[in-house]
């Protein structure tokens, strides 16, 4: 088959683009071409998430369900005006240049690409060893499914309520439910990391019946994993409103709190399913539903204030439970 290219023009930027009536979502029938312009449509909101932050690409050159291969060094080819930044890569002990992703027209010679998903670090290249954000990624163990995620995912707010702090909530754009907590502050993940870890503990024995913080399969059957190991600077996480490399186009999607309960209560998974045209229709309707995870400045508690302080909540559940187990037993 022939290879259709065209030259277009993006912001004052001259882009050769391909093939853009290839389909790479079959059973959509979603083609290249779409692919590329919802990330133009989405860019405005998009765009501020990616800037300054380093992108692995995660590639499908025969479509979603082809092969696909993830990228962290910036392809050499890329033309001159997309910025790269060195990342020091403790596993290839060498220094990496991630490609960054700051206008519309980079934006769309990655798609170009097919770099359907886009995952970034909870860092900005600049400050590679400080998180902007502290992140759990609640990942459902079949038959559970992301109304479970709901429930864990309020249990992570009202821990973090309890301090003053508030967080703000995703879909992954496959099956779960992702809970970002602003930090934007000097902070480390020498500090976020075992936070993050303590609370997933603290979760899985306040809940055994439903959470569990070790990543084990065999662990996760029926059960949501409180995913707390992205928080490390060699990590990268599914960025918000990118497209996933599912059978239809989904989008990991910024939702509220009241969507979150309203899953939760009709338990109803498809309620918290979003494709493209979807978040379209949702970003002109109520705008960045993410916007302040990149302003909002909170100080997180010391893993000793934080774990002290909520203890004392766990022994109190445990006695409840206790009393409640003697008191059908003596029923």
């Amino acid at each position: 088959m022939a290879r259709e290219e065209q030259i277009v023009n993006v912001q004052g930027r001259e882009l050769r683009v391909s093939n853009l009536s290839k389909v790479l979502y079959p059973q959509a029938e979603f083609t290249k071409g779409q692919v590329i312009d919802y990330y133009i449509r989405i860019a405005p909101v998009l765009l501020p998430h990616l800037r300054g932050r380093p992108l692995t690409m995660k590639r499908y050159p025969n479509g979603v369900s082809g092969m696909h291969f993830y990228e962290k060094n910036c392809p050499t080819h890329r033309p001159e005006w997309v910025q790269t930044a060195p990342i020091w890569s403790e596993g290839n002990n060498r220094w990496m240049d991630y490609c960054l992703i700051q206008d519309m027209a980079t934006l769309v010679w990655a798609a170009n690409l097919a770099d359907i998903e886009l995952h970034t670090s909870l860092s900005l290249a600049r400050k590679i060893e400080e998180p902007t954000v502290l992140a759990f990624d609640l990942d459902p163990g079949s038959p559970a499914d992301i109304v479970q995620c709901c429930q864990v995912g309020l249990w992570v707010r009202g821990l973090f309520q309890s301090f003053g702090l508030e967080c703000f909530p995703k879909t992954s754009g496959s099956k779960g439910l992702q809970v970002y907590v602003p930090l934007n502050t000097r902070v480390s993940y020498d500090h976020t990391k075992p936070l993050a870890h303590a609370i997933a503990r603290l979760l899985e024995q306040q809940h055994p019946e439903m959470v569990v913080s070790d990543m084990k399969k065999v662990l996760r059957v029926g059960k949501v994993l409180v995913d707390w190991s992205q928080n490390d600077e060699h990590k990268t996480t599914i960025c918000v409103y990118s497209l996933r490399a599912r059978e239809e186009p989904t989008v990991s999607t910024p939702v509220s709190w009241d969507e979150v309960e309203y899953c939760l209560k009709k338990k109803s998974p498809e309620t918290l399913v979003f494709k493209s045209s979807d978040v379209l229709k949702r970003v002109e309707r109520e705008g960045d539903l993410f916007e302040t995870v990149l302003k909002l400045k909170q100080k997180l508690p010391s893993l000793t204030e934080m774990t002290g302080e909520l203890q004392p909540q766990k022994r109190r559940a445990s006695r409840g439970r206790k009393a409640a187990i003697s008191i059908r037993r003596g029923a």
